[in-house]
């Protein structure tokens, strides 16, 4: 693999701003105003980035229909680092969106060499974490739903090997299930769409996911019998391999409209009226209907010890079921933004950007804004030094950890056995 993001890789640093203007990532900040009440994760600059999702802001604004979607690769034991994206589906779900989470064992299988057993313990654990959240929706193990491998089929339809390695770097020696994987993730994400009804989805990733991202838009669009364009004084529904018949019920549904061979013609219409009953038609007609999925994207958590927080580096990061003294031990090792002596400490104060610790209370630990920023303000001007707030989070930590813990044993039921 030779690209600068992809999926599977342990990269620690990524040029966000060179990713987001290569691969036409839009700020988050340019949505964000739509929606009536702004998650702390937007606010504060964690979830920094977007494809298209001022239409599940007004799907939330407007009380319309919307599904959100994400998966987890049961390579391992959950920790704090998978928590965002676990935060982001559970308050896309409260904001009324229908909540799909995939545990994605095909790709731990296919990509990591995880045993099935270790699959489903893993995935297992994933499930629990999400309950204790809040989390209600549907679940699944890839391996598991047939619709879902019928429509990576399907999806496989519209994709080359030649695509496959321009996006993620396939070489010649690469594991053909490596490739079922990707589709099967495509699968995932339209999946909402075909077990329910199509509708706008988001799906909240790791900027490192991006690549599946533009993957599944490119296949969702080639999926559709029909394009709806907006021409100015007319909007033009045209065909893509359609049936002819589909385009004879376009063409009856909207009076005063013009047939062509390809093509119907319609004005004094809204397009987004026209787009609703198009769908309608496709999906009668057969079709899949699809909503081009939209996407979030959210900064890596740093690992205790700098770079990424991962699993593979276990002192990185933060298991929940590690026992009250690993983690202290742990935090108050951590990598923090102070200076070499006590003195400069004082005197030129922390640097809070450079600093794990205060990385996760920005990220999970700290609520309140005001809080956090008088966290920052003591750091910056050298009132408080690395000890106090290695111990002062330490308490956080273990005081959330224990209120978690308990969550986890009171949802532990509603995992699937």
């Amino acid at each position: 693999m030779n690209q600068e993001i992809n999926p599977w890789s342990s990269q620690e640093n990524i040029d966000i701003d060179k990713i987001f203007q290569e691969f036409g990532i839009e700020p988050v900040s340019s949505v964000i105003s739509l929606l009536p009440e702004v998650p702390y994760f937007m606010r504060r600059g964690i979830v920094l980035g977007h494809r298209d999702y001022r239409q599940i802001a007004m799907a939330i604004r407007n009380s319309q229909p919307f599904h959100v979607l994400t998966g987890f690769m049961p390579s391992g034991h959950p920790h704090l680092g998978h928590l965002m994206v676990m935060k982001e589906v559970v308050w896309h779900v409260q904001q009324g969106g229908s909540g799909y989470i995939t545990i994605a064992d095909r790709e731990a299988h296919a990509v990591r060499d995880i045993s099935w057993q270790k699959c489903d313990e893993f995935g297992k654990e994933y499930l629990n974490c999400l309950y204790a959240l809040g989390f209600s929706g549907k679940t699944y193990f890839q391996s598991r739903n047939e619709t879902l491998k019928n429509l990576a089929f399907e999806s496989s339809t519209k994709v080359n090997f030649s695509e496959l390695q321009a996006i993620y770097g396939f070489l010649q020696d690469t594991d053909l299930a490596h490739a079922i994987s990707v589709i099967t993730q495509v699968a995932d994400i339209l999946y909402p769409q075909v077990d329910s009804t199509p509708a706008p989805t988001i799906v909240p990733v790791g900027i490192d996911q991006d690549p599946h991202i533009r993957l599944t838009r490119g296949i969702a669009h080639k999926l559709r019998m029909f394009t709806v364009e907006d021409r100015g004084n007319y909007i033009s529904v045209r065909s893509k391999n359609a049936p002819a018949s589909a385009l004879d019920d376009i063409h009856r549904r909207f009076p005063g409209s013009r047939r062509y061979e390809g093509h119907v013609d319609i004005t004094g219409i809204p397009c987004g009226d026209v787009s609703a009953e198009v769908r309608t038609i496709e999906r009668a007609h057969g079709g899949y209907a699809f909503f081009t999925p939209s996407s979030t994207y959210h900064r890596f958590i740093p690992g205790l010890l700098g770079g990424k927080m991962s699993s593979s580096i276990p002192e990185s990061t933060i298991g929940f079921s590690e026992t009250d003294e690993v983690v202290k031990k742990k935090v108050m090792s951590a990598l923090t933004g102070g200076r070499t002596t006590l003195a400069e400490q004082k005197a030129m104060g922390g640097d809070p950007s450079q600093c794990s610790l205060f990385m996760l209370n920005l990220f999970h630990m700290v609520e309140d804004d005001a809080r956090l920023e008088e966290i920052r303000r003591k750091c910056m001007q050298g009132e408080m030094m690395c000890g106090q707030c290695k111990k002062e989070t330490a308490e956080r930590v273990l005081a959330y950890l224990k209120e978690f813990r308990e969550k986890m044993d009171e949802t532990a039921h509603m995992v699937e056995m």
